[in-house]
């Protein structure tokens, strides 16, 4: 037993930023950007919490799942940093849905939504879940040095979510990890104790773009080989890729590799940048709301990120009740 995925949704910070706009603030451009990244323009957290669009998800979701939060077994969330230490999002989201199971965060960087999925097949396994939420949000422009172009400009915020279901939705999955900070790190606050010897250091993202490009080809081309071929399928099965919107590049890189046809890849970094564990549930739930899957269709989802971590999976699109011909809502 496995799952099927039964609702989705997505919310944003109110705020856009274009690339034309921070060309205003750092020493950038639109084709400076666009050519090096395919993004355009990304949602920034001004007045917001990251609880505030999180839970805004996970309530799209429930609602698209005909699911009350009094059903939910289990809440997942995946961050690289919730609005508290502790209490961790996911409990806070819990709180604001008014849901009563139990709640926690997980942090696999980029790959985190991923994680989730393999988690929770693991409760779906086990019979100790019906209905699980899993929540992945981000608010990258936190962890950024705003004087650094080389990183400020790829990152977005914004939040992701889906309910799952017991079913056979699940074909295949693969995580991994291996332990590098050097490519891709953020610090942690050192505190004020009189004790310490710990030099204080700038809280920011520092990013090795070489490296993480190198990285993030080879993860994605051999965990989409391997989830496939785990499935029991070929590459000219699967019906859409949805990739970690990083980069472009990345993506692109991808394609020349591997034999699946180019126009399967989906991507909205344009609109959105890098928003780190929420890339791909953003993205599942635009091509949900606009109707573009149907029951059957083959997914492949595959994710990198910092730790470095890795993560791919095999999905089945399960809604065979018709609701994947639902009304094209804006997900936003």
């Amino acid at each position: 037993m496995s799952f099927t995925i039964i609702g989705t949704g997505s919310a944003f910070p109110a705020c856009t930023k274009t690339n034309e706009e921070l060309s205003l603030l750092i020493d950038t451009s639109d084709e400076w950007i666009s050519t090096r990244t395919g993004i355009k323009s990304r949602h920034i957290t001004t007045s917001e919490t990251l609880c505030d669009y999180a839970a805004e998800a996970a309530a799209r979701a429930l609602k698209d799942a005909s699911t009350a939060p009094e059903e939910l077994d289990l809440i997942i969330c995946s961050t690289a940093r919730g609005d508290h230490i502790t209490p961790s999002l996911a409990c806070e989201i819990q709180q604001r849905l008014g849901a009563v199971c139990p709640a926690f965060d997980l942090n696999a960087a980029c790959t985190g939504f991923v994680y989730a999925l393999d988690v929770a097949f693991s409760y779906f396994s086990a019979n100790r879940a019906k209905k699980i939420l899993i929540v992945s949000a981000e608010a990258m422009s936190r962890l950024l040095d705003w004087q650094d172009r080389s990183t400020c400009v790829l990152f977005g915020d914004g939040a992701g979510a889906v309910v799952l279901a017991p079913g056979d939705s699940l074909l295949s999955v693969k995580i991994g990890a291996k332990g590098d900070a050097a490519p891709l790190y953020a610090e942690n606050t050192q505190g004020n104790c009189p004790y310490s010897q710990v030099k204080q250091v700038d809280p920011y993202l520092k990013m090795n773009g070489k490296d993480v490009y190198k990285f993030a080809v080879a993860a994605m081309c051999g965990d989409l080989t391997q989830v496939i071929r785990e499935a029991g399928l070929t590459e000219a099965d699967v019906d859409f890729v949805l990739p970690h919107q990083a980069n472009l590049r990345i993506i692109d890189a991808a394609i020349g590799k591997l034999s699946i046809a180019p126009e399967k890849y989906r991507h909205n970094i344009e609109r959105f940048g890098n928003t780190s564990s929420a890339s791909i549930p953003i993205l599942l739930d635009e091509l949900n709301r606009a109707g573009e899957l149907h029951a059957g269709n083959i997914l492949a989802l595959t994710a990198f990120g910092g730790g470095m971590t890795t993560g791919a999976c095999i999905l089945r699109w399960g809604r065979t009740d018709g609701s994947d011909q639902k009304d094209k809502e804006d997900c936003r």
